[in-house]
């Protein structure tokens, strides 16, 4: 015959093991969100750094542009904005590439606004 004492052991085993699984379980789930969120990242700042370097591409073919005008040559022919042309077009590319994979996706701020418009709109028309 089972004593109370060997009732109350086997109920905070049995309940120290259904812990110990359910911590282990949303481990891994903090586990799979965080490589989700660091993937996330990384190509959030793959964006970010394609954007600054087309961004700096830009005004050096600015740069480049107004040389060319200042010596009164005509744009068409000259080499150096061919290729920053062609290196920018490349790289925006390569953004829009990335922009394409994402993973996470937000939800959209517009939605929410036109379900507000339309309540205030109901309200207004009763």
């Amino acid at each position: 015959m089972e004593t109370i004492f060997d009732k109350i052991k086997n109920d905070v085993k049995k309940g120290l093991e259904e812990g110990i699984a359910a911590v282990m379980q949303g481990a891994n789930v903090v586990s799979v969100k965080m490589s989700e969120l660091s993937e996330e990242g990384k190509r959030q700042y793959k964006m970010f750094n394609l954007h600054v370097k087309i961004k700096d591409l830009k005004d050096e073919l600015g740069g480049f542009a107004y040389a060319v005008l200042e010596s009164g040559k005509n744009l068409d022919e000259d080499k150096k904005i061919k290729a920053a042309y062609h290196k920018i077009k490349k790289l925006e590319w390569q953004l829009m590439k990335v922009e394409g994979s994402k993973k996470i996706k937000t939800p959209a701020p517009k939605m929410a606004a036109k379900k507000t418009l339309k309540k205030a709109s109901a309200k207004k028309g009763k």
